[in-house]
């Protein structure tokens, strides 16, 4: 890219700056309808994926790949790229990013999300659901904000690839019942072994909070509650632990029949 062809931003008190800025606030990306995503991992997938690039920042003596010629695209100073930046160690590339909204249910297997408020366990449990090859994910509305800079550092890029969206759980329990799902809820107690259960056609699998779990009211709507044996002196596994454990049973399960 030319860099003399554009004037570069060298102000944090520019009207773009502060915008930028702001993408740091849930309330700013959810009444704008755009996050920010860094480095240049993440804008390649966010490209290769379709999602909508609405624009790229670049710091001034960095260079972007040809592609990036088809968006549009803000030169910043360091100083100025060093404020938006959410990151220790800045790349010098960012971009700001439509939110998507997939269409529901679009496979087999959906994973129920409650109340996980560590931005490194969601994300780290988005990308296993990718990898395993779930269908979807439905965050609890009491769940970290999936666009959380922390968030989508941790899907590594995931996040543009498994249609995620955010509901009230009670009600999307009970249409998933309504579609032909089997709903399964963890718990330590009243439980049956994961590797006990049947794995049917269709199943959504709820996880929930770091500390207290699934909520009452979602383990009373569940068909099955399932837990993971426990062999050692831990007395549970961190919550994206237990979720990969659980996708990789039910999709292996599946692949079987």
């Amino acid at each position: 890219m030319d860099r003399t062809e554009k004037n570069m931003i060298t102000s944090v008190k520019n009207n773009k700056v502060k915008a930028w800025r702001k993408l740091h606030k849930r309330k700013e990306r959810t009444d704008s309808g755009t996050f920010l995503i860094e480095g240049l991992h993440l804008l390649e997938e966010a490209k290769d994926s379709d999602w909508t690039i609405l624009e790229i920042i670049v710091q001034d003596t960095i260079e972007l790949p040809d592609w990036s010629t088809e968006f549009s695209i803000e030169v910043v100073s360091d100083h100025v790229f060093q404020h938006i930046s959410q990151t220790k160690t800045p790349q010098g590339i960012a971009a700001v990013v439509g939110i998507h909204f997939p269409d529901k249910w679009t496979g087999n297997h959906m994973l129920l999300i409650d109340s996980v408020q560590d931005p490194g366990n969601l994300g780290t449990i988005i990308r296993t659901a990718d990898a395993s090859g779930f269908s979807g994910i439905v965050l609890g509305n009491e769940t970290v904000d999936l666009y959380n800079d922390k968030v989508i550092r941790s899907t590594q890029g995931s996040i543009f690839h498994i249609p995620i969206y955010q509901a009230n759980l009670q009600e999307e329990i009970v249409q998933l019942k309504k579609n032909g799902f089997n709903v399964w809820a963890t718990a330590l107690m009243n439980a049956r072994s994961y590797n006990e259960v049947e794995v049917s056609e269709k199943v959504a699998l709820i996880v929930g909070n770091e500390g207290a779990g699934v909520q009452s009211e979602l383990l009373q709507l569940a068909d099955t509650i399932v837990n993971i044996p426990i062999y050692g002196k831990a007395e549970s596994l961190n919550v994206s632990v237990a979720a990969g454990i659980l996708m990789y049973h039910v999709k292996m399960v599946a692949s079987y029949k």
